[in-house]
């Protein structure tokens, strides 16, 4: 009988024709095809499969792993399978899309800080191995320096690649969040196809890259890429198997993953652009075809909030505006863009609820011909249900007019920065405005996330 661990691994190769490669041909290794969407399900069965082996995994027992979400759901998914219960340790800058699957797999998930290093109680491997250690019957899966993670590429996804490539690879592009991949495949290559050249695609950040590049250890910084790069060399990763390695910016990163989808039709999340970035890179720099292959670690869909998102690449400062250092630059979510959220004043209060829910926002602007008429917030919503005296569900069907806040506080999208200051002392948004054009809303919010971005 076949079953859901069954179909891990055998994803497909399929080649890149639309996005300029130079000389070369690129192939992409869609790993997004494993059944919880990512590269590390192979890794994570084999992973369990190694404890349950050497008895230290028992009936009943419990996983716990620090994980920047994939190993996470792979072990997730194979746990629930093999009736295990799973404790995972998420920093908290990972795509809420990738918690909710976890939870969905029946994941207990933990957050914690993602701006602290190794050592701190608080830094996710730390605080798995705390909780290993007050947990009965618990194991710490600790892929960082499990043989099984890279053994499991090495005896499948090396393998795979090799056979789909009909025995001719000249590069392999990957990324390194455990090392598990570049280690196994890198050591199959190295003895089954030893003219191979192994690729590192590094987040801008991460120490990998310049101590490849350089010999030395750099501070690392902070990059939004998710699964990939490392402040610290994990014991699982064999770097001296790199020939070559390319730093990939964030935003090329979102960029490139963007492309892909527009270009090629295939949605991959953003470490997967950081290592199509790379691959593209080294492509185009060769002066004689080659055969090269990356992968797509796993599913956009797992990054829709973020990667496909056009208001979190503007709150990242990952967009082409130009900013002029006034209160305009303020403006993520653009009303002549028709991002900015709006209802207009005969919308019925139910409406403007569902808007402000699914938009995670608590004021809306009230919007008629293109022109602000007014602002409703949450407050608003609330004062009426409280002392409408036919109760909620006549409340709701009341239009949007009826409850707004008519006296605006504008201020021009030229106006300094600092001019905002005193509107939001005083409980205000801001609505921008440049001459009799609505621009769009300001919150606190976007004024921290300003100073975060460009520090003062």
């Amino acid at each position: 009988m076949t079953t859901v661990l069954d179909l891990i691994g055998e994803t497909p190769l399929v080649e890149v024709t639309r996005l300029e490669r130079g000389p070369c041909r690129l192939f992409l290794k869609l790993e997004s095809a494993n059944p919880s969407g990512s590269i590390k399900d192979s890794p994570a069965r084999a992973m369990i499969e190694a404890a349950e082996a050497d008895g230290r995994l028992k009936p009943g027992g419990t996983i716990v792993e620090a994980t920047a979400g994939n190993t996470g759901l792979g072990l997730a998914l194979v746990a629930a399978r093999k009736g295990y219960r799973t404790i995972l340790v998420v920093p908290d800058k990972m795509a809420r899309e990738k918690i909710l699957h976890c939870k969905a797999l029946g994941a207990e998930v933990i957050l914690t800080r993602s701006d602290v290093g190794k050592g701190h109680p608080d830094y996710y491997q730390d605080m798995a191995a705390a909780i290993t250690a007050r947990t009965p019957g618990a194991i710490f899966i600790d892929q960082f320096a499990n043989p099984a993670n890279p053994l499991a590429h090495e005896s499948t996804t090396g393998p795979e690649i090799l056979r789909q490539m009909d025995g001719k690879v000249d590069a392999i592009v990957v990324g390194v969040g455990s090392g598990g991949t570049l280690t196994g495949i890198g050591r199959y290559m190295r003895n089954n196809s030893p003219a191979t050249r192994m690729i590192l695609a590094d987040p801008q950040g991460s120490i990998l890259a310049p101590f490849v590049n350089t010999g030395k250890m750099e501070e690392p910084g902070s990059w939004v890429v998710e699964g990939i790069g490392e402040d610290f060399i994990p014991p699982n990763c064999d770097l001296s198997l790199v020939s070559e390695a390319f730093t990939i910016s964030d935003a090329e990163s979102f960029a490139t993953a963007r492309e892909l989808l527009r270009m090629e039709g295939v949605l991959a999340g953003s470490s997967s652009g950081t290592l199509l970035g790379a691959a593209l890179r080294y492509c185009r720099a060769q002066t004689e075809p080659k055969r090269v292959v990356t992968l797509v670690c796993d599913s956009g869909a797992k990054y829709l909030s973020k990667v496909f998102n056009d208001s979190f690449l503007a709150q990242e400062g990952f967009t082409d505006r130009q900013r002029q250092g006034t209160v305009r630059d303020l403006v993520i979510n653009r009303f002549a863009e028709g991002a900015a959220i709006v209802v207009g004043p005969d919308d019925p209060l139910r409406t403007v609820f569902s808007r402000m829910r699914s938009s995670d926002v608590s004021q809306m602007p009230v919007v008629e011909n293109d022109r602000v008429i007014g602002l409703i917030d949450e407050s608003d919503l609330l004062g009426a249900l409280l002392t409408d005296p036919d109760g909620s569900e006549r409340t709701f069907a009341r239009p949007a007019k009826d409850v707004m806040a008519t006296r605006l506080e504008t201020i021009s999208a030229d106006a300094s920065i600092a001019d905002l200051v005193p509107l939001f002392r005083r409980g205000y948004v801001a609505i921008v405005m440049d001459k009799d054009r609505f621009i769009g809303l300001v919150t606190p919010f976007d004024m921290i996330n300003h100073f975060r971005i460009i520090p003062r």
